[in-house]
């Protein structure tokens, strides 16, 4: 099932509803989907039956404003699953890979509050002048678990969004001389959805360490990214299992593939120079998609005044 989040038109609260063409069913048993959480997926599974067969509301997709499907996730984990990604960066500094890449797959917290919708126009972050997209697919959580199997983990995956986690490069680069972070160069927007799909219509796709899935993006109408889901190095398992060693992943937590490969400006622009593939301006239109998923389709806009800090 394709499931959205969206505000209704009749009293612009916040519900969920299930795609069907370009009809929106709503959901009666819930409000929220992480509400559906927490168990084998039999809530969620009954929830979407029901909706089927008796909505709350039948809405035209172009009536409503689609929000991220987990507008405040309980955490959000971001990993750097695809080698295709991180080999041409760093060989564009002259550097290879570090060989605990290979041993286990490495994340970072980023912020569940900057959480947007697929087409909510993203702020660029205040003083950065590097600003980049990442083309990127998320798996959710859909029960606890404590140091859990990759096995057990992919079991525990509810289902998929599209994600892009905006990132500002020359930020980064400053936080990374710190010892910290990423902190400001990754934290000012993610922008999820349109759709949330579950895992079982993923299964047939399932190819390598992921799944024949198609990424593609393009930025004011040119295309700049194309990638697969299935050139993860590192499973969404793996990803799961490494991630809850010693501590507990939660319903509702967002796990990051991180960026496929060409599917971000630092990446094109270590292949191919700054100048084929410049830095994001406000004023840009960037569009990522992915086959089954929708796609995200925004604009840059300028950042909100800042002030000193001392």
């Amino acid at each position: 099932m394709k499931w959205m989040s969206y505000r209704s038109p009749s009293d612009r609260t916040e519900r969920i509803g299930i795609l069907v063409g370009e009809q929106v069913l709503g959901c009666s048993q819930a409000d929220r989907l992480l509400d559906l959480f927490g168990d084998d997926g039999s809530r969620l599974a009954e929830a979407g039956e029901q909706c089927l067969a008796r909505p709350r509301e039948t809405l035209a997709l172009p009536e409503i404003h689609v929000n991220a499907p987990i507008p405040v996730p309980p955490s959000f984990r971001d990993f750097m699953a695809f080698e295709d990604h991180i080999v041409p960066i760093l060989r564009a500094r002259g550097a290879t890979v570090d060989p605990a890449w290979y041993q286990i797959p490495a994340f970072y917290f980023t912020n569940p509050a900057a959480t947007q919708g697929p087409t909510d126009p993203v702020k660029a972050a205040p003083e950065a002048t590097d600003l980049d997209f990442e083309l990127e697919i998320a798996a959710v959580v859909g029960r606890p678990g404590r140091n859990i199997s990759p096995a057990e983990a992919e079991a525990n995956i509810v289902g998929y969004m599209l994600l892009s986690d905006w990132s500002a490069r020359d930020l980064q680069r400053r936080e990374r001389g710190i010892g910290l972070g990423p902190v400001k160069g990754k934290d000012w927007a993610s922008s999820f959805g349109p759709v949330f799909v579950t895992a079982d219509e993923f299964e047939p796709y399932r190819k390598g360490n992921g799944f024949d899935i198609g990424m593609r993006a393009d930025v004011n109408g040119r295309p700049y990214s194309s990638g697969n889901l299935s050139d993860l190095y590192w499973s969404f398992g793996e990803m799961i299992s490494y991630a809850s060693r010693g501590t507990e992943v939660r319903a509702g937590d967002v796990i990051g593939s991180g960026t496929v490969g060409t599917g971000c400006i630092a990446d094109l622009s270590a292949r191919h120079g700054i100048d084929r593939y410049p830095w994001l301006v406000p004023g840009d239109t960037i569009r990522l998609e992915a086959d089954l998923l929708g796609a995200i389709d925004v604009a840059l806009v300028p950042s909100d005044p800042i002030s000193a800090l001392r």
